[in-house]
């Protein structure tokens, strides 16, 4: 494995210790880093451990969704990441020696918003900023280099072991967070194993540095004629580095494939055969679509690749695994600081274990349309392509990928369902919707804490809610009255993951919103 940045492992406690915390996380990849980031800045005291003592290089997530970079920005890091990354919204489709795209799509269909749909950069960078990020925490301390050999689960808490070199100590926490990926070692220490499919295939990364012009956008080709019969995808990533993806099949050798001689050839196929360029990493991958039945066991919980995986198109490994933290996080707060009952996070497994098989729905059909299993399925997909070309009603059904997108849950138990019909708006279950304010965002005013968003609100509210009434605002705000539906009286209740709970379209007693918010903490009604 590839350094990138070289940490050193942290120094063990004293022998035969045990250390008390109330969450311990178990990996230092981004999810890990960002839940202990978000917990962390809640004022909660948090112990991250990782069997590496570096920041890893190599072929790793590059594309971030606008969904993550909101959460980012609520991490209070999303500005630095969309200053590093490379900003993009367009993708183009190809096929066949067609020098133009077939089509084009626009990822950021509703503009005036904070962030774009997406940007690429290296992970390596991500998690340099998560850990500069935590170092200035003093409640937060990551001890790289430490590695998990024993987890045993109690009623009332969880005993893990952990080695440095030949020292053993021990660490009593009230939860455990899974989050160190898809050969997760507490997963396999506690017996639990994956569910979902292989799928038959091989693809190469190439991660390769050179000086051109191009624009920063999402290329993919079917059957291109420097991979015939297969495809191939190429993103641009800060350093003047691209990304590139070619098709192999099945029964190949996979460490002959990604051998320099072997890989160049691709390269220089797509680029042209003057092009100069320098290897950054090479490697071949063969995905799966899988997850476990279940993402809470008693106080040990799972989130990102350590509880699925998806195949890398679309962009939803690592956007999916973001997502966990960011939905576990509030909850884990309220239970810990005793606001939520712990049933709670039986929530957390509802709405993660929605979303992750709708990415791995997602992920699945992108596999099969890319990678086509029979003569029938092949003519179907080719037919989709031609019509494409000139017909906009088929270019939903070109499958090159279904990128990642904000993940709605309508049916959370946490949802305060509608009680008359809304025309437009954000319905319960979906994630909010941001809109300038101003010189400001509606999102970064949301912040990570309930909040009755409101329009010229008269009524009182419950312990635990804090009002923004978008009529003291001073601005401009009839793009956001629009997004939202709102006239003179309407209310939402926005969870603390910026998740809409409720919403009243004219002013409500307070005892209806707290029984709104009683239902979003898992307060049995």
């Amino acid at each position: 494995m590839p350094v990138w940045r070289h940490i050193g492992t942290a120094p063990a406690p004293a022998p035969g210790a045990v250390q008390e915390v109330p969450l311990l996380i178990v990996g230092a990849g981004p999810v890990g880093l960002a839940a202990a980031l978000d917990l962390g800045r809640r004022g909660h005291r948090v112990l991250v451990v990782s069997r590496l003592d570096f920041i890893p290089g190599g072929s790793k997530a590059i594309c971030y969704s606008k969904r993550s970079l909101d959460i980012f920005q609520r991490l209070g890091v999303g500005q630095q990441l969309l200053a590093k990354g490379v900003t993009w919204n367009i993708g183009k489709v190809f096929w066949g020696a067609r020098k133009e795209p077939i089509y084009q799509f626009d990822m950021l269909p509703v503009k005036d918003q904070q962030y774009p749909a997406f940007i690429n950069l290296q992970q390596y960078y991500v998690e340099d900023t998560l850990l500069r990020a935590l170092d200035r925490l003093p409640n937060v301390e990551v001890r790289l280099g430490h590695t998990v050999q024993a987890v045993e689960a109690r009623a009332n808490h969880v005993e893990t072991g952990i080695a440095v070199g030949d020292r053993r100590y021990r660490v009593r926490s009230q939860w455990l967070l899974a989050c160190d990926g898809g050969r997760s070692s507490v997963r396999t220490l506690l017996g639990l194993d994956f569910e979902g499919r292989v799928f038959e295939d091989n693809f190469l990364i190439a991660d390769i540095r050179f000086e051109q012009a191009r624009p920063a956008e999402r290329w993919f080709w079917f059957d291109p004629p420097f991979n015939p019969g297969r495809s191939a995808l190429m993103h641009k990533q800060p350093d003047n580095v691209w990304r590139l993806d070619f098709q192999l099949g099945w029964g190949i050798d996979r460490a002959a494939a990604a051998r320099p001689e072997n890989v160049e050839p691709y390269i220089r196929a797509m680029l042209g055969p003057d092009v100069k360029f320098t290897r950054e990493w090479y490697s071949v991958y063969t995905f799966q679509c899988r997850r476990m039945r279940r993402f809470v066991h008693g106080r040990v919980l799972f989130a990102g690749d350590s509880a699925h995986v998806v195949s890398p198109f679309g962009a939803r490994g690592f956007n999916g695994g973001l997502a966990d933290a960011d939905n576990l996080g509030w909850k884990l707060d309220l239970v810990l600081q005793g606001r939520a009952p712990e049933t709670l996070l039986e929530s957390y497994n509802q709405e993660a274990i929605a979303a992750a098989d709708e990415n791995i729905l997602a992920s699945s059909r992108s596999t099969d349309f890319l990678t086509p299993k029979n003569t029938a399925s092949r003519a179907f997909r080719d037919a989709v392509l031609e019509l494409a070309e000139t017909e906009p009603f088929a270019r939903p059904f070109v499958n090159s990928g279904r990128l990642s997108t904000a993940i709605s849950y309508p049916d959370s138990p946490l949802n305060t369902p509608d009680d008359v019909s809304w025309r437009g708006g954000v319905a319960p279950g979906s994630p909010a919707l941001d809109a300038p304010i101003g010189d400001d965002w509606l999102l970064r005013r949301l912040g990570g804490r309930f909040v009755l968003l409101a329009d010229r609100w008269a009524g009182a509210l419950p312990d635990g809610v804090e009002l923004l009434d978008i009529a003291t605002f001073g601005h401009d705000v009839s793009l956001l009255r629009s997004r939202y539906g709102m006239d003179a009286g309407t209310g939402y209740l926005i969870r603390p993951d910026q998740y809409v709970a409720a919403r009243w379209p004219s002013p409500v007693p307070v005892q209806r919103i707290a029984a709104a918010l009683a239902r979003a903490q898992g307060v049995p009604q």
